[in-house]
């Protein structure tokens, strides 16, 4: 039975045949209405919908597959972040999936990744689940009658979030898969209602196939300025791109995944999937706002159960709280999301020992090597199984959807650099005066008041002095910020503690970037720390 269907759209062409209801492309209203007749989900106070994903509140990197076939063998960065499976396995799951969905009414939602007119691809998501087509509706761009008229999907998500995968048949590590086939152009997610995995599944795809087209895919958030200058953020999640993006003085152009073309930035989504734990009016505003209004999807928050409002400072489920909604709710984003070649690039990083300086200036060799260190700490709840920060290295500020090497992302990143004369600043939006657990987490109000000076150009001619650890150049003063804050060292009580959790953390950028050291330059081996 299928519910408005045009004439040009099938399932049969993905080997479907359900036996219940196809609603395509249903309104976030309908959506609503066929979520809380399945008992999924609850209207929260102001209008959103809020819904709980547990026992899967973040990510499950250690679920995820790419199949091993002709088309990957070459080009895949085979390892720990891309862990093969076999077509034989695939297609055992994928059997299991179809059987699955065909006993299921259906949810389909087609749209595009990729606000690029030539570099985008249309993605069709079929769900069992309504709020995960809301999902899809909120954080891919979303296509009006006309364009879904003649629509054929260049990747299709086949989405079972109750169906549970099963190592035995099906080649993975538990109940949970999330297996990627770049020949048959599809994904399969399996055994996780955590609704990122779908976002983040066509991101992996995007940084496969567009360093083919000259185009750099980045894990970053991107913003512009009145006068049209661009910034681009680099971070793992939790480390505040979304936060900093979503400033009232500039342009929004995306919270998570662009693109780098030969014309300029774009953003892959049309939509935001922000963290909330902790949030308020008064610290994000714009962000606080979306979160008030109809067709917002609330992840894992509390309510209360008599007003339906929401504490946000409850991470009683998860610290990895969400909220997607799309770009438009945020009232200064650019439509069409997409702008200029960027003037300043931030690397966002929450060090956890408390050490790196607030904001530093990085030449292009030391870009380059703290590109590819990608330092930063996990947040608690962001992905299974860690409950507290805990420092990592993720190359390019996001191996985890890295289907290819490191080195590749790298040597696009540095080209675009060198061309377009674009500034790099480190920024530590952790913890200072000690580490985790001793220190406290870095003033919002600071870290802005030094984004927002480095982006005005009024760090270009001040004075700098070189972090003795590591060579990195720390401005003396930031507008708005007290001066002993610029320098980890004097934030701590014991100066000597602080020298030995700094020769600590230089060691690990050390240890970890001797996997990359044959494969760069002297220069940029020489840019780490003393």
């Amino acid at each position: 039975m299928v519910d408005t269907a045009p004439d040009t759209q099938s399932l049969a062409g993905h080997g479907l045949d359900p036996k219940g209801t196809v609603h395509w492309n249903l309104s976030p209203a309908r959506l609503y209405e066929e979520s809380l007749e399945r008992g999924d989900g609850q209207i929260v106070h102001m209008g959103a919908i809020c819904a709980v994903t547990a026992p899967h509140t973040g990510r499950s990197p250690n679920d995820r597959f790419v199949v091993r076939d002709g088309t990957t063998e070459e080009v895949v960065d085979w390892g720990e972040v891309n862990v093969p499976v076999s077509t034989e396995h695939y297609e055992a799951l994928r059997a299991d999936v179809v059987d699955f969905l065909n006993g299921k009414d259906l949810f389909v939602r087609d749209a595009r990744a990729g606000e690029d007119p030539v570099h985008g691809i249309n993605v069709r998501v079929v769900s069992e689940s309504p709020w995960h087509s809301l999902f899809a509706y909120n954080m891919f761009l979303r296509l009006d009658g006309s364009q879904r008229a003649d629509f054929a999907p260049d990747f299709t998500v086949l989405h079972a979030p109750h169906l549970k995968a099963s190592p035995d048949r099906h080649g993975c590590r538990s109940d949970v898969a999330i297996m990627v086939n770049f020949t048959r152009r599809e994904v399969l997610v399996t055994g996780t209602r955590y609704a990122g995995e779908i976002k983040k599944s066509i991101f992996s795809v995007l940084n496969h196939m567009l360093p083919e087209a000259g185009v750099l895919p980045m894990h970053c958030s991107a913003n512009v300025g009145p006068d049209g200058d661009v910034a681009l953020f680099f971070g793992l999640s939790g480390t505040g791109k979304t936060t900093l993006s979503a400033d009232a003085s500039r342009g929004l152009i995306g919270d998570d995944e662009h693109g780098w073309s030969d014309v300029g930035v774009f953003n892959f989504e049309g939509g935001c999937y922000a963290k909330t734990i902790k949030l308020s009016r008064e610290g994000e505003p714009e962000i606080y706002r979306a979160t008030q209004m109809f067709g917002t999807i609330l992840e894992n928050v509390i309510l209360d159960e008599e007003t339906r409002e929401i504490d946000f400072d409850d991470g009683s489920i998860t610290a990895n709280t969400r909220a997607s909604y799309p770009i438009h709710y945020i009232p200064n984003a650019v439509l069409p999301s997409r702008a200029g070649h960027p003037n300043n690039v931030v690397f966002l990083t929450a060090d956890a020992f408390g050490v790196l300086p607030p904001i530093s200036r990085l030449t292009p060799e030391e870009a380059m090597y703290h590109f590819l260190s990608g330092y930063t700490a996990k947040v608690a709840g962001t992905e299974r199984g860690v409950t507290e920060p805990k420092a990592t290295f993720s190359a390019c500020f996001g191996a985890p959807f890295l289907p290819r090497h490191p080195g590749v992302y790298a040597e696009m990143l540095g080209e675009r650099l060198r061309e377009h004369d674009a500034k790099v600043w480190l920024v530590n939006t952790g913890w200072s005066g000690g580490p985790h657990g001793v220190g406290s987490r870095m003033k919002l109000g600071y870290t802005r008041a030094m984004v927002n000076a480095a982006l005005a150009g009024d760090l270009d001619t001040g004075e700098f002095v070189d972090d003795p650890v590591f060579g990195i150049a720390v401005p003396s003063a930031v507008p708005g910020v007290p001066s002993e804050v610029l320098t980890p060292r004097a934030t701590w009580d014991d100066a000597s503690a602080y020298d030995a959790a700094a020769e600590k953390l230089a060691g690990m950028f050390k240890e970890n970037f001797k996997q990359f050291e044959e494969q760069v330059s002297d220069e940029i081996k020489a840019a780490g720390p003393n």
